[in-house]
């Protein structure tokens, strides 16, 4: 897409935002990021079909730049840095300290046990199938849609008060595994660069210690002005410069650039809350008004530009069965995790019981723009025919796990409640 053509197509697009938004909240009232990408998808399919029938070229011609606009570019090299920023510069890792153990079994061996059973799963479909991917695109695919989204799960969540523990267990997990799931994804593409022929363990110690060198000594300068100005939008600034330039640092030597922005968000948080506890007075509202509206604008934007170019999973071959089979590989792969973490959890809060809770957060796994901007970045690595595959399926469980996992989160609750309930009573009688 030409430069001439981004304010036209941003225009478009913040179109659909705020319109979609508003139509939403007046009737339908569905969770937002359902909402965004359910009509994107529909006017996607509307576009699709006007272009496949019209004989205007010039109409032809605009409805296939917005089909094919280029995601890859708008994610790895615009916005992702600022998306990974804004999901983790407001951890307060010390919130975390009263279920520190569940939350980090479910971020961490959760994820990797999630990637490692979705990877195996895929690549016997690939067997299958013979679609001709190898275990380490198969296990950095599993990398790829392993993570869940936190907006997602947060919004629904709010819809029908969950519980609270399980609430911010559930919310803590998805905040934190967005950074296991990058650190995931560096590892396995670093298997399938071994493969071509480059050491395994120099890329790995490449992309995640250079990473978090870069990303570390750039926020520490960035904060020393933060620290000391009383200027809140100055202090605006630093961040936005922090996360930026470390990742541009990044790309240039070659690091992963997303561990770096998350290690910036992270480090950003915990510098803070550590001068407060040390008596520092912050006075950080427009700070925090800032990269929540960031945070919520480029996923909002991210979600529509999902639906309107959902043709990439056309691209793929045998797209109906590929896309089952990705997304019931996903079921086994989230519900297999969750099945082993849960023997390392502790006492399941809220009444719960083992398997209740595997059932609610294998249908609450949502997935989102992380998972979207990591297929992004694999496509160098792949040939066309699997990266079709790969990004084609991705787009599968995004959809299906918004849309329809997203829409029936409040049955599958009510269901899990009522079971509980009848055991109660038998176990009571």
């Amino acid at each position: 897409m030409g430069g001439n053509a981004f304010l036209p197509m941003l225009v478009m697009v913040m179109i659909f935002v705020v319109v979609i938004g508003y139509i939403n909240e007046r009737t339908l009232k569905l969770t937002y990021e359902i909402a965004l990408m359910l009509f994107s998808i529909v006017i996607g399919a509307v576009f699709y079909l006007i272009y496949q029938g019209t004989q205007n070229l010039e109409i032809g011609d605009a409805l296939q730049r917005i089909m094919k606009f280029d995601l890859d570019e708008f994610l790895t090299k615009g916005v992702l840095c600022f998306m990974l920023f804004a999901g983790s510069c407001h951890m307060r890792l010390k919130d975390f300290a009263k279920q520190k153990r569940p939350i980090t079994v479910l971020s961490i061996v959760a994820t990797l046990l999630g990637a490692v059973f979705y990877g195996v799963c895929f690549y016997l479909v690939s067997l299958a199938l013979h679609l001709g991917l190898t275990m380490p695109v198969c296990l950095m695919f599993g990398s790829i849609v392993a993570p869940t989204d936190p907006i997602a799960a947060t919004s629904i969540l709010n819809k029908f008060r969950l519980p609270k523990n399980i609430s911010f267990l559930i919310e803590g997990e998805s905040l934190l595994n967005d950074g296991v799931g990058v650190a995931l994804f560096v590892c396995f593409s670093g298997m399938v660069r071994a493969s071509g022929k480059e050491n395994f363990f120099l890329v790995m110690f490449r992309e995640i210690f250079g990473a978090v060198l870069v990303g570390g000594v750039v926020t520490i300068l960035c904060f020393f002005v933060f620290y000391k100005t009383k200027n809140e939008i100055r202090q605006i600034f630093t961040s936005i410069l922090a996360v930026s330039l470390s990742y541009v640092l990044c790309e240039y030597f070659d690091f992963s650039g997303a561990i770096a922005s998350v290690v910036c968000g992270v480090l950003y948080s915990s510098l803070r809350h550590y001068f407060e506890r040390k008596g520092k007075e912050w006075h950080l509202e427009k700070f925090d008004v800032f990269w929540e509206v960031t945070d919520n604008l480029l996923n909002s934007i991210l979600y529509v530009i999902l639906g309107l170019t959902f043709l990439h999973i056309l691209a793929m071959p045998a797209v109906i069965l590929i896309s089952l089979l990705a997304i019931l590989c996903n079921f086994i792969g989230r519900g297999g995790s969750l099945a082993v973490s849960t023997l390392m959890l502790g006492p399941i809060p809220d009444g719960f019981d083992r398997w209740s809770f595997i059932k609610l957060l294998t249908w609450g796994g949502l997935r989102g723009g992380l998972c979207i901007a990591l297929a992004m970045s694999a496509k160098p690595l792949l040939p066309d025919d699997t990266e079709n595959i790969v990004v084609g399926a991705t787009y599968a469980i995004v959809a299906f796990t918004t849309i329809v996992q997203g829409l029936t989160m409040r049955k599958v609750y009510a269901g899990i409640q009522k079971s509980l309930e009848k055991k109660k009573l038998t176990g009571a009688s």
